[in-house]
This record gives structure tokens, C-alpha cells and sequence, in this order.
């Protein structure tokens, strides 16, 4: 794996990441600190991804497992360090998991799975932080309102 950061030049703090996959995705600073904020932190990349990877495993079990999941998200909540490095020190990942009868059992052993056996990013963040997890479950088989 391999990826190729340019900064955007003396004026700012943009910098262009090019991955060896053949993607592109762009970084900036605050303002207070030299940058225009006219895209994510880095540290809020790091976040996005690993959000990202342990969704990907969520969504990944539960089909395997032929479990009808129709859509999955994951807000994360994350504290850092006051001091250099600012790294992060707790990170909560609150699941949506969307389907047609999930069970719970189902859904909460696919976040333990990603978490305990899967996600690589959160496997190296859990070395600075304090991992929690929550989920919630949106059944979409409802019945119809009455009319």
C-alpha cells in the first residue's frame, strides 16, 4: 500500500493525497493554523477511516451471515490529548444498522467482530484510545399506517 502527499504551495496549508488505488482526497488546516479549512483535517481523515473500515466489516458480517441489511452508518465521537501529540484518547462509534429483522445479537457480534478480530484502524487506535460502541437497529419491515 502506498500513497503520495503534495502540498498545495506556500500560501495555505492544502495538501493532495494520491493513493496507490488511483484516488485522490484533499486536506487542509484551520485557519488558525495556516490553513483556508477548505477540506477535512487530517486527524478527521484518520477519523472518517477508520469509521469506514469498521462499517465496511459491519455491512461485510452481516452479509455473510445472509442477513437482509439494507444500509449502516456510524458516528464517531472522538476526544484527543491536550499536549503533543494531540492523539485521540477515547473514540465512540454509534452503529445504525438499517434492515428487515436484524437480530441484535447478530448486529452487536458483527461490531465486536470488526473491533476484536477485523478493523486494522481501529486496532491501532485502541493502542491511544478508549474504544466504546453503542447500536441501534432500524427494523424496515413495519406495517403499513392505516389509512
Amino acid at each position: 500500500m502506498e500513497c503520495t502527499i503534495d502540498w498545495g504551495g506556500p500560501n495555505g496549508m492544502l495538501f493532495t493525497a494520491s493513493t496507490g488505488s488511483g484516488h485522490v482526497a484533499v486536506m487542509d488546516g484551520a485557519v488558525d493554523g495556516g490553513g483556508h479549512n477548505l477540506a477535512p483535517r487530517p486527524m478527521e481523515m484518520l477519523l472518517a477511516g477508520t469509521g469506514g473500515c469498521t462499517a465496511y466489516d459491519v455491512v461485510l458480517i452481516l452479509k455473510r451471515g445472509r442477513h437482509a441489511v439494507t444500509g449502516c452508518s456510524v458516528k464517531l465521537q472522538a476526544e484527543r490529548a491536550d499536549a503533543d501529540p494531540k492523539v485521540f484518547t477515547r473514540i465512540h462509534f454509534a452503529f445504525t444498522v438499517t434492515g428487515r429483522n436484524l437480530p441484535q445479537a447478530a448486529v452487536e457480534r458483527a461490531v465486536q467482530l470488526s473491533h476484536e478480530k477485523y478493523c486494522s484502524a481501529s486496532a491501532m487506535l485502541e493502542k491511544t484510545a478508549a474504544l466504546t460502541f453503542s447500536v441501534e437497529i432500524v427494523d424496515t419491515q413495519q406495517t403499513p399506517a392505516a389509512a
